[in-house]
């Protein structure tokens, strides 16, 4: 299990059950190390007063608001302790809604919230009131040096939690889309039949980072001496001047495909890259690097 990154309670009317929270989701990305180009030694980055013209150690820095150019207000980590809300330690469900009328676009970043010991038997009352009546909590809790709003839903036996964006951090796109572009009935049905050609069950199972496999096998090339081919990019169709016969096209090439499998396995063959050998690596060597014992 994750480690925790909150605990506090769960509170809802006069019920209140201990409860934590761990990461529910995390990218994984292939990560790189800045190397100086001619040695090949990793790089420092350090923090320094131009002030001074010094390095700085950590304990050395403080927190700063700048109000004026140039002019800062101090905040200490005692300061900030004393005005954390009492969500930092009681999320409060607030009340109670239906999921589809929320938005994603409010939602940031998943958590699971799990009961401790003592807290089973309410926390596993209000997941099943939840899932019987299909509504989320919403709730407020504090983390991090920020105060979110928070949407719980049932996942599972368990709760999920999905921190959420605030209405004015929402962006704003007054000129996004259009609702003139006089379209024809009979555009409109052979969209809806393209769509229903392409239409599958959702498995997560199915999807994956290409560009991320790429890299792997770059990395593994690289580490072997050779030299990996480009990959050639599809060109990017124009608009078409007759939509009709575009959308008939489109409809006849997707009933000629099968769904689901073959598509994932389209995906991993275009993750494929193609490898030439006879080349030497960045390190000069042509076999991989032994493993420490």
């Amino acid at each position: 299990m994750a480690a925790t990154i909150w605990t506090g309670y769960l509170t809802f009317g006069l019920i209140s059950m201990p409860v934590r929270l761990f990461s529910g989701a995390r990218p994984q990305r292939v990560s790189f190390h800045m190397l100086h180009r001619k040695d090949h030694v990793r790089v420092k980055q350090q923090l320094v007063c131009p002030e001074e013209e010094r390095p700085v150690e950590r304990n050395e820095i403080v927190k700063g608001y700048e109000f004026r150019k140039g002019e800062y207000v101090i905040v200490e980590p005692e300061e900030i302790k004393k005005i954390e809300p009492k969500t930092a330690k009681a999320m409060e469900i607030l009340e109670f809604v239906k999921q589809e009328e929320i938005d994603p676009v409010y939602f940031e970043s998943s958590y699971y919230l799990a009961p401790e010991d003592a807290a089973k038997k309410p926390y596993t009352l209000l997941v099943r009131a939840l899932k019987a009546t299909g509504y989320v909590g919403i709730a407020k809790l504090a983390m991090h040096n920020r105060e979110y709003t928070a949407f719980l839903r049932p996942y599972e036996n368990g709760f999920m939690l999905h921190t959420m964006y605030y209405q004015n951090e929402i962006r704003e796109a007054p000129d996004f889309g259009t609702d003139n572009a006089n379209l024809k009935e009979s555009e409109v049905k052979v969209a809806h039949q393209l769509i229903e050609a392409l239409a599958a069950e959702w498995d997560p199972s199915k999807y994956y980072d290409t560009f991320e496999a790429n890299l792997k096998k770059l990395i593994q090339a690289r580490m072997y001496g050779k030299e990996v081919v480009s990959i050639d990019k599809p060109k990017p169709h124009a608009a078409p001047t007759d939509l009709m016969e575009a959308l008939k096209q489109s409809l006849a090439q997707m009933e000629g495909k099968k769904k689901g499998p073959q598509r994932v396995e389209a995906a991993q063959q275009a993750a494929e890259v193609q490898i030439r050998s006879g080349q030497k690596s960045a390190s000069g060597r042509k076999k991989p690097p032994r493993r420490a014992a």
